[in-house]
């Protein structure tokens, strides 16, 4: 019974030691062999390894891409402008035995470590490659340019770390808040003035025009006036040269015509009174053989 009971526990020491001494790799990762402390291996390829139980440990290590958010930072480019710059990296572990020298720690402290001093190197980075050119550089479409040159500078630094640096991206580029307002102001001024040009121009136009057209109806107005004296002219000329042939051809018609247009225009109307003497001549053709009564 004894000696039944010494090779149970044996063999629970036995499973106990070779399961502490396998160890599995994943694709996703990269594992150091300890051993007191130092590192006696390095393993990156994925599947199942072995190590001494007890003596030796493992330290794990990402192999993924990283990413790593830079607090937003103030630059100066050369024109004096101040931005406010908010940028990432993305990152990768390549040489896991610098990355822990640098470290000295592992897991979740190790990354937390690194990032701290990846921040302190982009930003030194973007702040020396963005204040070597202008705002307006940094605000268009060329600053893909500035954010390789970022990475590439910061690529030589970060190796010595053990990392990789794939890329680095300026997400957000913007004015200090107190410039942003002033900024702002100012826009609004030149907006305003350059609407109150256009208004100004636009009134002068409208001027313009209003001029164009008082002068053109003066011009059709004082042609139709003209035209249109031309036309009484002629009119009166031929009324008076029909009134003269007829005048020619017989005197006492033409006065008794004369007289009948007058009576029209004078005898206007059921209440019309006319004050002169029986004798006058107005009467002539409305007088009987006897006279007036």
């Amino acid at each position: 019974m004894r000696i039944l009971n010494l090779a149970i526990v044996g063999a629970v020491l036995i499973l106990i030691g070779l399961y502490s001494s396998v160890y599995i790799v994943d694709e996703r990762e990269k594992v150091l062999v300890l051993q007191f402390g130092r590192v006696v291996s390095t393993q990156e390829d994925p599947g199942l390894a072995f190590k001494l139980p007890l003596i030796q440990s493992v330290v794990r290590y990402d192999d993924r891409i990283l990413s790593r958010d830079i607090d937003p930072l103030e630059v100066t480019p050369l024109d004096d402008r101040r931005l406010v710059v908010d940028a990432f990296a993305r990152y990768r572990i390549v040489d896991i035995n610098k990355f822990r020298q640098i470290t000295g720690s592992s897991g979740d402290q190790s990354i937390s470590v690194a990032g701290a001093r990846l921040d302190r190197i982009l930003s030194s980075q973007t702040r020396e490659i963005l204040g070597s050119v202008a705002s307006n550089d940094i605000l268009s479409s060329d600053r893909a340019a500035l954010m390789l040159r970022i990475r590439n500078g910061a690529i030589v630094d970060a190796q010595e770390m053990g990392i990789e640096v794939i890329d680095v991206r300026l997400k957000r580029t913007d004015l200090p808040r107190q410039n942003l307002d002033a900024t702002f102001a100012r826009m609004r001024a030149e907006r305003e003035r350059e609407a109150a040009d256009e208004i100004a121009r636009g009134n002068e136009a409208a001027q313009r025009v209003r001029a164009s057209a008082d002068r053109t109806q003066v011009e059709i107005v004082s042609e139709a006036n003209r035209e249109s004296e031309i036309i009484r002219g002629l009119a009166d000329a031929e009324r008076n040269s029909i009134f003269a042939e007829a005048y020619g051809a017989d005197p006492e018609f033409f006065e008794f015509y004369r007289s009948l247009g007058a009576y029209r225009k004078s005898l206007r109307g059921q209440n019309s009174t006319m004050v002169m003497s029986p004798d006058s001549e107005f009467f002539n053709y409305l007088k009987s053989d006897k006279g007036l009564k």
